[in-house]
């Protein structure tokens, strides 16, 4: 069901107006220095956009996992900081969070201002999904808006339970800019590819993507394997892979992914090994049946690169999510590097080009294709899960559209 978007709200209906907005500023944090301010970016458009119809903005976000507990570490102070410089109208902070202590800073705010609630995380509630946090948030405010697709595949207060709370008080909750666009690129990959349609999966761990890999083996013409996880393929296939990462409990359900994704799976065909995970150690390159006792496998090799790259140059439809090889370790970058390029090179061919966040995000940002890329979502979690077919609470609470 398609759920209504902030664009659908009249915005002279807005002016005077408090709108509660869930958004997704968990952001990476040196100290008080904010590493990478992408998440808080993305949230701008929606911001901007009631701020400057005249709602008063109240904003929630989690940053990091405190634990229920008031951690100054995870303050978003910073946050606040930050979204005051990029922001024209004032950005206002409030040191607590919780609905009734922030009434008073909340019932002060102008038409056009943003006021920045403390962490949601700092109260046990907001992971519990406590329907009465739920409820006391939502009385802060006229309408919900939920931008925080990065948080959207986790029932908590702040998500799936404001919504909830809002509709019962008989008030909207709706999709934010950035929540709508992650869902229409998403979704379109999905629903209506145009084909050829490719995935590729990487990262470290089967186990952790092995429902997405089910969902998609039907659906793809081809799915790439790459990353530690490869490993595991190997193993079930008979191979040695010396002293590499592998999940023996998972062996059994790479064979049967095998056996189901017949010609449309592709595992690497050769592979870059090292004594040491190390910018030091010594390379090599060599085929998948020649991985010696001690080897580590750490990255796709140039073989593998130029199938997949020519797999993924000729697609229409691609999503990628995973890395490689260990991108973060310049040795050992240069297959996800390769693949990040060919993805761009694709898109820039017209191909829908969808990446699922996290690692993938930036491995984009290393290799420096990030704005050749159709869509780069901020919601690793959430992606995977949408790929992978689930419903996401968050989205599932929010109010019908037409159509």
């Amino acid at each position: 069901m398609k759920k209504k978007t902030i664009s659908e709200v009249d915005p002279s209906s807005l002016r005077g107006r408090t709108v509660v907005v869930r958004a997704d500023l968990n952001v990476p944090l040196d100290g008080a220095r904010i590493t990478d301010d992408q998440r808080i970016r993305a949230s701008l458009p929606t911001i901007r956009l009631l701020a400057e119809a005249g709602a008063r903005v109240v904003l929630l976000s989690h940053l990091g996992r405190p634990k229920g507990e008031k951690r100054p570490e995870f303050s978003l102070v910073p946050v606040a900081r930050r979204l005051d410089e990029l922001l024209d109208p004032p950005v206002h902070f409030a040191p607590d969070v919780d609905g009734e202590s922030a009434r008073a800073p909340v019932e002060a705010l102008e038409d056009g201002t943003v006021l920045l609630l403390e962490n949601t995380r700092f109260l046990p509630g907001e992971t519990e999904n406590d329907p009465e946090l739920a409820a006391s948030w939502a009385s802060l405010g006229d309408l919900f808006v939920n931008d925080a697709f990065g948080a959207a595949h986790r029932a908590h207060a702040s998500t799936a339970g404001l919504a909830d709370a809002m509709t019962a008080r008989g008030r909207e909750a709706v999709a934010g800019e950035l929540m709508a666009r992650e869902l229409r690129f998403l979704e379109e990959a999905l629903r209506m590819p145009e084909r050829p349609f490719v995935a590729i999966i990487g990262g470290a761990k089967v186990s952790s993507k092995i429902d997405v890999i089910s969902a998609l083996l039907p659906r793809v013409d081809r799915l790439l394997i790459g990353g530690a996880m490869a490993n595991t393929f190997f193993r079930a296939l008979g191979l040695e892979i010396g002293a590499s990462l592998v999940e023996e409990d998972a062996v059994d359900t790479a064979a049967r992914v095998i056996e189901e994704g017949g010609q449309s799976l592709v595992l690497p065909v050769d592979c870059v090994v090292a004594p040491e995970l190390s910018v030091d150690a010594p390379t090599r390159c060599v085929a998948r049946t020649e991985v010696g006792d001690e080897d580590r496998i750490l990255d796709i090799g140039p073989e593998t690169v130029e199938l997949y790259g020519g797999m993924i140059r000729r697609a229409r439809t691609i999503v990628w999510n995973g890395p490689m090889g260990v991108f973060e370790v310049e040795p050992f970058a240069h297959g996800t590097t390769a693949v990040a390029r060919a993805v761009a090179d694709a898109c820039g061919d017209g191909a829908l080009g969808v990446l699922g966040g996290g690692d993938s995000a930036a491995a984009a940002e290393q290799a420096g294709v990030v704005e050749r890329l159709t869509h780069v979502s901020t919601g690793g979690g959430a992606s995977l899960e949408l790929l992978a077919g689930a419903l996401l609470p968050g989205v599932e609470a929010l109010t019908n559209g037409v159509g």
